[in-house]
């Protein structure tokens, strides 16, 4: 039989697992079981025995061949003992091998194999600084641990790479995975290079674990020694009666600050609970800290309500007007309110939301009320704020919790009735994974709820009715429907010109002055200069740009005095502007001399005030395409189709050809985006100035929203659409009809250079803009026009005469 398996390369597999096994290596083999067969077979001399590693340990079940690795060594059985779990071999692998098949005949599994030596590509030399170096990291590492040194003695005695590999492996924390690497590789050189990764690696973990140990070990003895000592500490001061003292002084100070805050009956009920167990739990309890800033909070809270005081309506009207000029109607708003509070028993009352453009004064009128009902000012920036915890505060199960911005306010301020800003809160980040900031608000923010506001912190109610709120927004667009409902808007539109000029002299040059140290003995702005700096250095709704145009002056004005460049008063000239502010950066366009047909100017609304833009409408030969272009929003493209719909509803039968003609409608500038219904009569006019051929007066400008029916509707923005009119050289405006109300809030220099006529319908625009109506309109068509005209009404004319002969 054993010359049979020699001459065909067959042999015996016995399955191993989680072992290495290299070629000429004596070793021990630990196996649970083996069959009569498989003892039979080992037993015999003549035998081709093959030890071939499996993937992972499959323990008794049944093996197949994708189980097995293939590479594999032959060996010969020096001595087989019997012993507890399974049998011990004594083997010396001879040869590495590779299964090509693997079968299974009488129980036995048999593979067919050819032999694969080793590559010796290692010389003498190498391979002795090799085992030098190995047997050095051994012998570092068997240092570290106790009894090594009977291990590394062992080692001292090999000579051959294969059985020292072999030798150390089994201490080594490798995979099996990679123990069968170190069979695969067939060149010495680098099987030598990967097992002395392995042990460097290995030489790494210990290193780092024993390092991890004397840390833990140095802290737990350092905990340790400070538990003894402070244990022994307190035993020394009960003796001497110290501690006792020290802890029921700290009792006794919490207990007269829970005394003197005029806490409601519940709140010092829950604070003398906590004293209690602050008290209990001792200064190296583990919540101690924790106990002791919650009493830290309950004290500081002011929790006593603040005597009313009457309010000086007169005063407060000569504080906003001295600080804020302009803004009559929301002066007069907030005089209102304070007349209110200061009537009512009870103080609840409405939110104010001052909403208007960036740099109009809406958190300096925080400021000035506060001043004027003699109270805290505080300000609170909502924007960005995403996490609800930030209103409402952390529960104290968290580490480092505290409680929210109100809270926190509120203690900073030491007075339960301050005036409170809450600053940006159109630009609150609502939703997300840490709550919703914008509905805890809403029981801040509601007068009926406040009263009783619970942080999660403070986990008691704290009374917030005192307290003054006023929020301000930039638009009210972004604030949720239901917090926008517990506030009372305030509109504050954007400055005029005139506005602007007042603000600048009387505020902001002072201002500026004192920040730059310097007088108006140094720095002089002459008023046409500053009207320049108004109308060609700044644009914006507000005076915030502006201030820092004239920050920029005098940062200049300081160089040249520091440098004695000039003399001193220095004054700015109109044509020094360009040198020192730079080129213009407001180009507000101006209107016409003359609009060509199918031109008109409109008016629009943006965030930094009002503007005329042209509305160009013409035709050219084509298929009844319509194109529009000017970076168009879609409520203004629908106002286009309204506008073309309803010229071609009210125009006669076939009056203009409109399958044959393409048209074309642009807004400029292109790169600006624009939207909103109020251009929609500027639109109509321009196609039906393009299809009469009579041009419309360019000093002219108009705004409001049409309809299918030919209604002129209202619109928005009516302040600042006249505004930017009178400053673009506009002296004629159509407005809506319904919109004749709203020029009150126009300023009286405005409305004095401007001619506004209320527009009800499309009749009355076509009137006003180009001397027509559209009964009438066939009269001013080209002369074709007219013949199909005439035409058309001949044979409808006729068809009605035939229509009656036949009713007849």
């Amino acid at each position: 039989m054993m010359e049979n398996y020699i001459n065909n390369r067959k042999g015996i597999v016995i399955p191993i697992s989680n072992t290495v096994l290299l070629p000429g290596v004596v070793s021990k083999l630990r196996i649970s079981s083996l069959s009569e067969e498989q003892l039979t077979a080992l037993e015999d001399e003549h035998t081709v025995n093959i030890a071939l590693p499996m993937k992972q340990n499959f323990g008794q079940q049944a093996l197949k061949e994708e189980d097995f690795y293939r590479i594999g060594v032959s060996f010969q059985v020096n001595e087989i003992e019997e012993i507890e779990r399974g049998f011990q071999l004594t083997i010396k692998t001879i040869e590495r091998i590779e299964s090509k098949t693997l079968y299974i005949e009488d129980e036995l599994i048999f593979t067919d194999y050819d032999v694969c030596p080793d590559a010796d590509d290692i010389n003498e030399k190498s391979l002795e600084e090799m085992l030098s170096y190995i047997k050095r990291v051994t012998h570092e590492i068997s240092a570290k641990f106790v009894g090594g040194e009977r291990y590394s003695k062992i080692i001292d005695d090999f000579k051959d790479l294969n059985s020292m590999i072999v030798y150390l492996s089994q201490f080594l924390l490798i995979s099996n995975e990679e123990k069968y690497e170190l069979l695969k590789i067939q060149s010495m050189k680098e099987r030598s290079l990967r097992f002395m990764d392995y042990l460097m690696k290995q030489k790494e973990i210990i290193e780092l674990q024993i390092q991890l140990d004397e840390k833990f070990s140095e802290k737990a003895n350092k905990y340790y020694r400070e538990s003894v000592l402070r244990e022994h500490l307190r035993a020394i001061q009960e003796e001497l009666n110290e501690g006792k003292d020290e802890d029921s002084k700290k009792s006794k100070d919490y207990l007269s600050k829970i005394e003197e805050a005029g806490m409601p009956s519940d709140i010092k009920e829950a604070a003398l609970e906590e004293l209690d167990k602050m008290q209990a739990q001792g200064p190296n309890g583990s919540e101690y800290n924790v106990i002791r800033n919650y009493l830290d909070l309950l004290v500081q809270l002011p929790w006593k309500k603040e005597e009313a005081t009457p309010i000086n309506l007169g005063e407060a009207r000569r504080i906003l007007d001295e600080q804020h000029y302009g803004l009559e109607k929301v002066k007069d708003r907030i005089i209102q309110h304070l007349a209110v509070m200061q009537l009512k028993n009870d103080k609840k009352g409405s939110i104010l939301l001052l909403v208007g453009p960036p740099g109009t004064g809406k958190t300096s009128l925080g400021r000035s009320i506060a001043d004027a009902l003699d109270r805290k000012y505080i300000r609170l920036s909502l924007g960005g704020i995403r996490d609800e915890a930030e209103i409402r505060g952390h529960r104290r199960t968290y580490v480092g919790a505290m409680p929210g911005r109100i809270l926190q306010s509120i203690r900073k301020a030491g007075k339960s009735n301050p005036v409170m800003i809450l600053d940006e809160v159109d630009k609150l980040m609502t939703g997300g994974y840490s709550g919703d900031p914008a509905s805890a608000l809403l029981e801040v923010l509601d007068p009926e709820q406040n009263n009783t506001f619970t942080d999660h912190y403070l986990d008691l109610p704290y009374d917030l009715s005192d307290v003054f709120f006023i929020a301000t927004a930039n638009s009210t667009e972004s604030i949720p429907g239901p917090l926008l409902d517990r506030m009372e808007v305030i509109q504050i539109s954007s400055y005029t010109i005139d506005e602007k000029f007042h603000i600048a002299k009387n505020y902001l040059i002072p201002s500026v002055l004192e920040e730059h140290g310097l007088t108006k003995a140094q720095l002089t702005v002459e008023d046409e200069v500053l009207h320049q700096i108004i109308t060609d250095y700044t644009l914006e709704a507000g005076v915030r740009g502006l201030k820092k145009q004239l920050a920029a002056l005098a940062r200049v004005t300081s160089e040249k005095i520091v440098s004695s460049k000039v003399e001193v008063p220095y004054k700015v000239k109109i044509e020094q502007l360009d040198d020192l502010l730079g080129r213009k950066v407001s180009r507000h366009d101006r209107a016409q001399d003359d609009n060509p047909p199918g031109v008109v100017t409109g008016l629009a609304w943006t965030p930094v005030g009002g503007e005329i833009l042209f509305i160009e409408a013409t035709d050219m030969p084509g298929s009844g395409e319509v194109m529009l272009t000017g970076k168009l929003g879609d409520v203004m493209k629908e106002s286009a189709r309204i506008s073309l719909s309803l010229l071609k509803s009210r125009l006669p039968l076939n009056a203009v050809n409109f399958k044959e003609r393409d048209l074309h409608i642009h807004v400029p500038s292109g790169a600006v985006p624009k939207d909103g219904p109020s251009a929609g009569i500027g639109l109509f006019t321009a196609l039906a100035s393009l299809v009469t051929g009579f041009k419309v007066d360019s000093k002219l400008a108009m705004t409001g929203e049409i309809t299918l029916r030919g209604a002129v509707l209202p619109i928005g923005g009516l302040k600042e659409k006249l505004i930017g009119a009178q400053r673009a050289g506009i002296t004629k405006v159509l407005i809506p009809k319904d919109n004749v109300i709203d020029l009150k809030d126009v300023p009286e220099e405005v409305k004095n250079q401007l001619t506004v006529i209320p527009v009800e319908t499309i009749e009355d625009v076509l009137k006003e803009t180009l001397g027509i109506s559209l009964p009438r309109i066939e009269h001013v068509l080209p002369q074709s026009a007219r013949a199909v005209i005439e035409g058309t009404i001949m044979t409808a004319q006729q068809a009605e005469n035939n229509s009656f002969n036949t009713r007849t």
